[in-house]
């Protein structure tokens, strides 16, 4: 309780494990919440938890109470899945894919993700993962981060046009991206440019927590 406290005031580290994908994953008391972050980033609760309820409020609560299967690329301590799962309520089924299992057992431990029943953790790689899946979804959220940086893969118009092939009519994709200069910028204003898919809508929401820019695309049904 003490460290909670003293947390508003100065971050207070509670647990750090190396890890051979991850690098470092610490697990911290900040602002009176338990956060997860790498060496240099957020990586759950926290500023990212305000990010991704923000995309998720801009879909609609009441849409996504109603869907019944959602992709999340990129698990980590879990945050959007809380959210969903505590915030929003959502009932139906959530796959959740994440590359590094250190990370899945420190959310486990600290985050109680393994209690969440609704919940399936796939560990395996974003990418290779959206190759192989034959199931469909109402709603794909893209968060892979490798600490600051992002996979180039994320960005190519395959893997976009995978990930929109896997969605149900009026499902949504949101994809949390990270902007920290020039080139970033121009990579995402390049993206949303060059995208075109006749059945689906998208959008930008610029500069959610000073560093990051949220892409919503909506498939037209």
């Amino acid at each position: 309780m003490l460290k909670k406290i003293f947390s508003y005031f100065i971050p207070i580290k509670i647990y750090e494990v190396k890890s051979a994908l991850s690098k470092s994953i610490e697990v911290s008391w900040a602002n009176g919440e338990l956060v997860l972050d790498s060496e240099n980033a957020n990586y759950s609760y926290g500023s990212l938890q305000r990010i991704l309820r923000l995309g998720l409020k801009n879909i609609g609560y009441s849409k996504i109470v109603s869907m019944n299967h959602i992709l999340v690329l990129g698990v980590a301590g879990g945050s959007v899945i809380k959210t969903l799962v505590d915030e929003i309520k959502y009932k139906g089924l959530i796959t959740g894919v994440e590359i590094d299992p250190e990370i899945i057992e420190v959310a486990n431990v600290y985050f109680h993700l393994d209690k969440i029943k609704n919940l399936k953790i796939v560990i395996d790689d974003a990418f290779e993962y959206v190759l192989k899946t034959k199931n469909k979804y109402d709603l794909i959220i893209v968060d892979v981060f490798q600490d600051t940086s992002m996979p180039a893969f994320l960005f190519e118009s395959f893997f976009t046009n995978r990930i929109c092939s896997l969605l149900n009519d009026r499902g949504f994709i949101l994809f949390n991206t990270m902007i920290l200069t020039e080139n970033q910028d121009n990579r995402n204003r390049k993206y949303v440019s060059e995208f075109y898919q006749p059945q689906f809508k998208i959008k930008t929401i610029p500069r959610v927590e000073d560093h990051n820019e949220l892409i919503v695309i909506k498939k037209c049904g």
